[in-house]
């Protein structure tokens, strides 16, 4: 475990701002202690600092992981975001889309939203920004991408594709399904 490095940082910031802007200093001075980033195998962990310096008793080998998983960096230098940073995103989103609940398990097994199954749309959300996608009972089920800004969803087509998906809920039932 140790600290991102000046890239890995930039790198990281520029993909979380895309969903929640400015609200990543919220994350990191909470209420509850202060929070950090750090890098473990490729992958980054949000972690309250008391812990991280416990953690780091632990030998780099036999450390599993440590606070809540953000997301990988690849091979290429990217970053990929994860679902089980959903819960920590979704109330600070800037951009949110709701769904129809016709529409709920269409997104959850992995396809991307249609106009038909959009219910609402954030006001101002300008095409490929960062969005969360929640049900109409403010449960926030996954994040992707705005194919279509607001403006443009209101006079779509109701097949037109209105986001692409990124992350849903249903990640961990199809990976476990997979590994069988």
């Amino acid at each position: 475990m140790r600290p991102l490095t000046d890239e890995e940082t930039k790198i990281f910031f520029d993909k979380l701002s895309k969903y929640i802007g400015e609200n990543i200093k919220l994350l990191l001075e909470r209420q509850d202690g202060s929070y950090c980033f750090r890098l473990h195998r490729d992958r980054i962990f949000y972690v309250r600092e008391d812990l991280m310096k416990k953690a780091g008793n632990i030998s780099r080998k036999n450390l599993l992981s440590m606070g809540t998983c953000f997301g990988k960096i690849t091979k290429a230098g990217k970053f990929r975001l994860q679902i089980t940073a959903l819960d920590f995103m979704a109330p600070y989103a800037k951009h949110k889309i709701w769904l129809k609940p016709s529409a709920e398990q269409q997104f959850v097994y992995g396809h991307h939203v249609m106009k038909s199954g959009l219910g609402r749309i954030t006001e101002s959300t300008s095409q490929y920004e960062g969005v969360v996608v929640y049900n109409m009972n403010d449960l926030p089920l996954g994040f992707g991408v705005a194919a279509k800004s607001t403006q443009d969803c209101r006079h779509a087509d109701p097949m037109t594709l209105v986001a692409f998906h990124q992350a849903d809920i249903g990640e961990y039932i199809r990976n476990e399904e997979a590994l069988l």
